[in-house]
C-alpha cells in the first residue's frame, strides 16, 4: 500500500471561509500523491485493477433518518375497490319479511287481486302476478323463487362453425358431405317389396326433410345450442339412464298400465333413418325463438308434411313418484305403469334436445285448442316406451310449434298458455 508524506487533516468547521480551500487543497494534494506512487503499471493484473478502483463522490451521502418512508416498508399497498355492481352481483342477499302482505301488490299489473296467483321473490320481496312474469309461470314453484330482475338477463351465447360442429357431437366429413347417404338410405326404403293383396289404407310416419344448404342447417343448429346453453342443458338425442334413477330394466312396455301402440316395421325404419340422419348433422328445419312471453320456442324453417316425425322427447328417466316435489317444467310421462311405483317420467332438465323446446297449447280455450299442429305418441319399441312429437297436419315455414301438454293426464296447469 502506498504512504502519504503528509497526513489528511479535516478542516475546523469553525473556519467558514476557509473551509472550501483546504477541502480542494488537500483534495488536489491526495489525487497527485496517488497518481505518482499508486497507479499500477500497465502489465497489473485485472485483480489489482480492481482493488484500486477510484470513484469521485460528487454528492454528499444520502442518510436515512427514523421519519424516512424507506424504512416502513411494511406499510400496507394501495387498495383495490371493486364496483358496487360486481359486489351486489355475487353478494348472498338476506330477505327482510314485512309483518303482513295484505297490501301486497302485482310490480306489473299493479292490482291485488288474484291474491293465490301471486308469487314472492324470495330476493326482493315483491309479488308478481303468474301472468303477468315474462316468461309466465304455470304453476307456483315448490323451491324457491326469483323474479325476472333479480335473476338478471340470461347471456345468450353465438357459436362458430366449429363450436356447433362440436357441440352436436358430429364428425365434420359427415357434415359436408353431399346427400348422396340420404338419398340411397331413401331408395331401399321405398324398394321395399310388397305382397299383391289389397290392405286398408294406413298412415305411416314420414322422416323428417333437413335443409339441404349447409349454411342454413348451422344456423338452426346454432339456434337449438344457444337456448340449451342459456339453460343450461346438455344435448341429448336419446334416453339416459343414470345411478338413482331409473334403471333401463324398469322401462318395459309390458308394465303399461293398458294397451301401447307397438311401432310397425316400416315406421321403425323410418325412425332409424331420422337416427341416422341427425348424426350426420341433418337435423329437422326447425329454428328456436326466444319470446318474451313463452320464453324459448320453436319455428319451422321449411315445410313440415302431415305424419312427419318432428323429434324424440329425451333426458332422463326416472320414476314419477321421486319428481312428485320437483319445480322441473319438462316432464314427460313415458310409462303409466299398472302401480304408481312403475310410472316413468322423461326429465329434460339436465339433458334433452329440441322437443322440450315445443310449446303447449291451452286447454281450456277455443282458440288455444286450434293452435295443435303436432301430438305426443307413446310407443312400444322393441320392448321400451320411446315418446315421439309428429306433425298432425302440414306446418308451414314461419309457423310455431304446439301441442297438447296433458294428452295423456290432465295434471299440467295450461290456463295460463297464450
Amino acid at each position: 500500500m502506498p504512504q502519504f508524506s503528509q497526513p489528511f487533516s479535516s478542516p475546523s468547521l469553525t473556519q467558514e471561509n476557509g473551509f472550501l480551500e483546504n477541502i480542494n487543497s488537500n483534495s488536489a494534494l491526495l489525487v497527485s500523491k496517488i497518481s505518482q506512487s499508486a497507479m499500477p503499471p500497465a502489465t497489473s493484473s485485472p485483480t489489482a485493477q480492481r482493488h484500486v478502483g477510484f470513484s469521485r463522490r460528487t454528492q454528499a451521502p444520502f442518510q436515512l433518518n427514523d421519519s424516512s418512508p424507506q424504512l416502513h416498508d411494511d406499510s400496507p399497498p394501495a387498495k383495490k375497490y371493486r364496483l358496487m355492481s360486481d359486489i351486489m352481483a355475487r353478494a348472498q342477499y338476506a330477505v327482510v319479511e314485512r309483518e303482513t302482505y295484505s297490501d301486497l301488490l302485482c310490480e306489473q299489473c299493479g292490482s291485488g287481486e288474484l291474491s293465490d296467483e301471486l308469487l314472492l321473490c324470495d330476493k326482493c320481496d315483491r309479488g308478481f302476478h303468474m301472468k303477468c312474469v315474462r316468461p309466465i309461470v304455470v304453476r307456483i314453484p315448490i323451491g324457491s323463487w326469483l323474479c325476472p330482475k333479480c335473476q338478471g338477463g340470461k347471456r345468450v351465447r353465438s357459436f362458430s362453425q366449429k363450436r356447433i360442429i362440436d357441440f352436436f357431437g358430429i364428425r365434420r366429413s359427415y357434415f359436408y358431405a353431399d346427400d348422396k347417404s340420404s338419398s340411397q338410405d331413401a331408395k331401399k326404403r321405398r324398394k321395399r317389396s310388397r305382397p299383391l293383396v289389397l290392405h286398408k289404407k294406413k298412415r305411416r310416419l314420414l322422416p323428417f326433410v333437413p335443409t339441404k344448404d349447409p349454411a342454413q342447417r348451422l344456423k338452426q343448429m346454432g339456434s337449438l345450442a344457444s337456448a340449451l346453453t342459456a339453460l343450461n342443458i346438455e344435448f341429448c338425442d336419446h334416453l339416459t339412464y343414470l345411478p338413482g334413477m331409473a334403471p333401463r330394466s324398469a322401462n318395459r312396455a309390458e308394465l303399461e298400465n293398458g294397451d301401447m301402440q307397438i311401432l310397425s316395421k316400416e315406421d321403425l325404419e323410418t325412425v332409424e333413418h331420422c337416427i341416422a340422419m341427425s348424426k350426420r348433422g341433418e337435423f329437422p328445419p326447425f329454428m328456436v325463438v326466444y319470446d318474451s312471453c313463452q320464453g324459448y320456442t320453436v319455428e319451422a324453417d321449411d315445410l313440415i308434411k302431415d305424419m312427419t316425425i318432428v323429434a324424440e322427447y329425451t333426458g332422463d328417466v326416472d320414476y314419477l313418484h321421486n319428481r312428485e316435489r320437483d319445480d322441473c317444467d319438462s316432464m314427460m310421462t313415458l310409462l303409466l305403469g299398472r302401480e304408481s311405483c312403475q310410472s316413468l317420467v322423461i326429465c329434460a332438465d339436465k339433458r334433452g334436445n329440441i322437443a322440450r323446446f315445443i310449446s303447449g297449447i291451452n286447454n281450456h280455450t277455443q282458440e288455444g285448442r286450434k293452435k295443435r299442429n303436432c301430438k305426443c305418441v307413446r310407443y312400444n319399441v322393441d320392448g321400451e316406451c320411446r315418446v315421439f312429437l309428429v306433425a298432425t297436419r302440414d306446418i308451414y315455414k314461419g309457423e310455431r310449434l304446439y301441442y297438447d301438454y296433458n294428452g295423456y293426464e290432465y295434471h299440467y296447469p295450461t290456463h295460463h298458455f297464450v
